[in-house]
């Protein structure tokens, strides 16, 4: 994607596959973050237990909005994704007895957002403060 080219214009392959992995991998790092915090055991099969829930959560809300035609747009994309990657995230946890007390809802959710919209809001403002020096 050339730095002019707007979050509304059709993305490469390579650049739907860069946004999914980037927004997997912010997922993950949620989930690792989180089980540091709570000193819970750094192992691969506690990390997915963790995220699989998260994950699972955003490869639906990328199939449901069709995000990879507009992977880095933030409201048609990256709204959509962080809220079916933290709602559906939440619900598959209660649905597997995992936790969802309130304050973990509220950070589950807050940071999510960070993270999935975040990067979005960054590529923006760097397509916008780059278009204003190519003028």
């Amino acid at each position: 994607m050339s730095a002019t080219q707007t979050p509304t214009e059709r993305a490469s392959a390579g650049i739907a596959i860069g946004a999914f992995l980037l927004d997997a991998a912010f997922v993950v790092a949620f989930a690792a973050l989180g089980r540091g915090s709570h000193d819970r055991e750094a192992t691969l099969a506690g990390l997915f237990e963790t995220a699989w829930p998260f994950l699972a959560g955003l490869v639906i809300a990328w199939l449901v909005t069709l995000a990879w035609r507009r992977p880095v747009a933030v409201w048609r994309t990256g709204l959509p994704v962080w809220i079916g990657s933290a709602g559906l995230g939440l619900l598959l946890r209660a649905l597997v007895g995992q936790g969802t007390a309130l304050p973990f809802v509220i950070v589950a959710t807050l940071t999510l957002c960070a993270m999935l919209v975040g990067w979005r809001l960054i590529a923006a403002l760097m397509r916008v403060l780059s278009a204003r020096r190519a003028r």
